[in-house]
């Protein structure tokens, strides 16, 4: 988050240092496509780690590792390489009678 909110305040000064017109500069699509993505992961990050503390939540509670929709076992593997995940793969994989649920 610190990096990427350096990234952000360095792009935001550099254009503050010259007059840009985003929509006639050459330059300005790139430095606008820059400044959204930046801002999108900036996002994404928060997001995350909103979701790590909901999980740290879980841990206090007890039900950290408990899938949310049927109730079984999250396998640990799963919560190693997503810690906020809050349901199992099954429950997680696309259904054609149900909408895929996004995974945390």
């Amino acid at each position: 988050m610190t990096a990427l909110g350096r990234d952000f305040d360095g792009i935001v000064a550099a254009n503050a240092l010259v007059a840009v017109d985003d929509e006639h500069d050459p330059e300005g699509g790139t430095t606008a496509f820059e400044r959204a993505h930046v801002a999108s992961l900036m996002q994404q990050a928060r997001e995350h780690l909103g979701d790590l503390d909901l999980a740290l939540q879980r841990v206090e509670l007890g039900t950290y590792g408990r899938c949310e929709a049927c109730g079984g076992t999250i396998p640990p593997e799963r919560l190693e390489i997503r810690p906020a995940a809050t349901t199992c793969v099954s429950c997680a994989e696309p259904s054609p009678r149900r909408p895929r649920r996004a995974a945390h």
